[in-house]
């Protein structure tokens, strides 16, 4: 292999591992948001289920939830 095979093969193999991290890390920031947005979901849920089971309690006057 001359230097300048060798110099072309080097190059081309950062230029790919340079895309590969990108993408990987275009990837993560995605994965980053959706989980955030997960969990902003999940917060609304329980928030939600809680004011039903104290609505529910409140009406029943007994604490039971029949």
């Amino acid at each position: 292999m001359t230097p300048q095979e060798f110099e072309t093969r080097y190059r081309e193999q950062i230029r790919d591992i340079l895309n590969r991290l990108q993408s990987a890390m275009a990837t993560s920031s995605q994965l980053e948001h959706t989980i955030t947005d997960i969990g902003e979901a999940v917060q609304v849920l329980s928030r939600d289920v809680e004011r039903f089971l104290s609505d529910q309690q409140s009406e029943s006057g007994d604490g039971s939830l029949s």
